[in-house]
């Protein structure tokens, strides 16, 4: 058995071998597509969350009103969950291998 051994001179120093163009870039197709879908997911649950707020009735601000719908199941349980699937899959995107 010969074991190789290589030889690495200071005047080498800097000249290391190119990088090939498949490996040049860590993300590949599937990746940006996984982040899309991601970005997707957390745009429609910030859309979801979107409503009057508390004190609004008809478009118009009431102080002495008090609008229910800011505790409805959309804005409270849907649309947290969709952003928060949408933040798991940014993570799934990025550690994703080719």
């Amino acid at each position: 058995m010969s074991k190789k051994i290589n030889k690495i001179s200071a005047s080498d120093f800097g000249n290391e071998a190119k990088a090939t163009p498949e490996n040049a870039f860590y993300f590949g197709q599937q990746n940006f597509k996984w982040m899309l879908i991601g970005l997707a997911f957390i745009v429609v649950g910030f859309l979801l969350m979107m409503g009057p707020d508390a004190n609004t009735v008809d478009g118009k601000f009431d102080p002495n009103s008090w609008n229910d719908g800011i505790f409805s199941i959309r804005r409270i349980r849907i649309a947290p969950l969709f952003v928060v699937i949408g933040f798991a899959i940014e993570v799934y995107a990025i550690l994703k291998r080719k």
